[in-house]
């Protein structure tokens, strides 16, 4: 699982990278004083889905160290550190184990899962994390529609 939160950080990097290129790029070429108002759009999409990315990037990097810490062998070890969040302890007395751990990627979350079939969040990921890159992704998605739809939108 650690790989692949890894190798998912590597990608939004590279992605927003390449938005943030590509929208500085387009403004670029045709110059910020005869930028139209779908270039403006596209450039706008561009870069709110690079923030959106960057954002999400960020909360994917903290996940990956709640379940680095989880995965994290030896003395300690269980229940996993990560899911020791408070009233754990008055949980396991009652009898309730924690015997897993999920990672929830829409909302981005690392999710505890007890041996009565419950879970929980253990809000390791910021509580903006989500909100923002969520409402980043709209703003971009609603400008590239508006980029396409604008009178003046061509492709050069």
């Amino acid at each position: 699982m650690l790989y692949l939160l890894l190798l998912l950080v590597i990608a939004a990097a590279v992605t927003a990278f390449g938005l943030t290129g590509f929208g500085f790029g387009q403004l670029a070429r045709t110059g910020v004083r005869r930028a139209g108002a779908a270039t403006g759009l596209r450039v706008l999409a561009a870069l709110t889905g690079a923030a959106a990315v960057a954002v999400y990037a960020w909360g994917l990097l903290i996940v990956s160290g709640a379940v680095l810490t989880a995965e994290d062998g030896g003395t300690d070890s269980a229940p996993p550190q990560s899911c020791r969040t408070p009233g754990w302890w008055e949980r396991h007395q009652q009898g309730i184990e924690i015997v897993d751990y999920t990672v929830d990627f829409v909302p981005l979350g690392f999710v505890c899962e007890t041996s009565d079939g419950g879970s929980y969040d253990t809000g390791d990921v910021p509580g903006y994390v989500n909100p923002a890159a969520f409402g980043l992704a709209l703003a971009s998605a609603g400008c590239a529609l508006g980029a396409r739809r604008s009178p003046t939108a061509r492709v050069p």
